[in-house]
């Protein structure tokens, strides 16, 4: 328990600004608190762009108590396996998935997410979705959060007890309230292009989950649909145009995909340039105004842990403001989320995201890789190890009932 250094204040309605799977997940577990939910968007429809689509126990946890789960699991998948492999498509090492844990991973692409979970906000009671409205400025004083908001009517002002910043990483609300410049941490020398595509790679014995690990030639492939839909995320060099980097692709896709295929073997979906991003936010709470997700930190995707500790966020973010509507906590609480969760980013998802890239272009020293592989074998021949680790992202969840207010509690 700690002291009550805070105050108590009302939580009856909470506007939350982006509409993605942050916004959209913590949307529906507030409506579900019996709180108010105002959600704004900027644009004019959801994100289609080719995004992250696996989901860790720690993950999968929170989209059942949102009540979601079950319809994640009708319309993805369950991946079978993880591996990393040589350009050659040698095997070096494999973890097979677990489906003896209480929550197993799931795969679903994440538009086709943010579909779903849209349709659950909307569908409780006291919520709203507000399209085409841009917030451009924020003000707040002791007894409520305002956004200035660009709307097709012209400007508009909205208020509520709590702001809650998911809009990403360009986020207006981290901007407004530290700086458009202000977001600490590094951007890797390194450039990825995502692709949604569709071709054979089990011909070539391919995993659900592959890691081609290379100096040059590195990528990821995996699959996120049923009818053979594949993520590919590759490198390429550094310092190009986007549109050099989309001209590039048929070459790249040629040299580096095995049967080194042409634009007519494959489908090619979708294809998005991404820089990496390794940063945190000073604070996740500036008196009312609250972040999370990737308004609050980023990490490079590979190995999930962008979206999979922006859920946890959620999660975390979620017990925090129910324990203050049942008079639980006082606001004090906030402050303990944002230094849990900035703790989690700093000690596990920013060194274990970083360990992950490393691998995978050969930046990392040859023995931490020989220990990793040492470490899959092993987790082959031990099943309580194996089993451990395939919960390992519940490291990422907090307990914040050892936090509630001793008076309020």
């Amino acid at each position: 328990m700690i002291a009550k250094t805070g105050k108590q204040t009302p939580v009856n309605k909470i506007i939350i600004v982006g509409a993605g799977p942050s916004g959209l997940l913590l949307g529906i577990l507030l409506a579900k608190k019996g709180i108010q939910v105002q959600l704004l968007e900027a644009s004019h429809e959801l994100d289609k762009n080719p995004r992250a689509a696996h989901y860790a126990p720690s993950a999968v946890y929170e989209l059942n108590r949102a009540g979601v789960l079950e319809d994640v699991k009708r319309d993805g998948i369950h991946p079978d396996a993880v591996c990393w492999r040589h350009p050659d498509t040698t095997f070096i090492a494999g973890i097979k998935s677990r489906f003896d844990i209480e929550f197993p991973m799931v795969c679903l692409p994440l538009d086709q997410l943010d579909v779903l979970l849209l349709k659950h906000f909307l569908a409780a009671p006291g919520t709203e979705v507000l399209w085409k409205h841009k917030v451009v400025s924020i003000d707040q004083d002791e007894n409520e959060a305002r956004v200035h908001v660009e709307t097709p009517d012209g400007k508009k002002t909205f208020g509520a007890d709590y702001v809650v910043g998911c809009d990403g990483a360009n986020s207006q609300i981290r901007r407004s309230l530290f700086g458009d410049l202000n977001y600490p941490g590094e951007t890797l020398q390194k450039q990825i292009i995502a692709t949604n595509v569709y071709y054979d790679f089990k011909k070539f014995g391919y995993w659900d989950s592959n890691f081609i690990i290379d100096e040059n030639d590195w990528y990821m492939a995996a699959r996120i649909t049923n009818d053979g839909l594949w993520r590919v995320t590759y490198g390429d060099e550094w310092g190009l145009s986007n549109e050099e980097y989309l001209a590039r692709q048929p070459a790249r896709f040629e040299k580096i995909l095995p049967g080194n295929p042409k634009p007519g073997d494959y489908k090619l979906v979708s294809a998005s340039p991404y820089k990496l991003h390794q940063r945190c936010a000073d604070s996740f709470r500036v008196g009312r105004f609250l972040l999370a997700a990737d308004a609050a930190h980023l990490c490079n995707p590979f190995g999930g842990l962008g979206l999979t500790g922006g859920i946890a966020d959620v999660g975390s973010l979620f017990d925090a403001l129910a324990a203050m509507k049942d008079g639980k906590a006082d606001d004090s609480i906030l402050d303990k989320y944002s230094e849990v969760r900035r703790e989690k980013w700093t000690k596990i998802i920013d060194p274990m995201s970083r360990a992950n890239f490393r691998r995978v272009c050969l930046d990392e020293a040859e023995n931490e890789r020989n220990d990793f592989w040492a470490l899959c074998k092993k987790m082959e021949e031990d099943d309580e190890l194996a089993k451990q680790m395939a919960q390992g992202t519940n490291i990422l969840r907090e307990d914040f009932h050892e936090y509630l207010t001793a008076g309020a509690a």
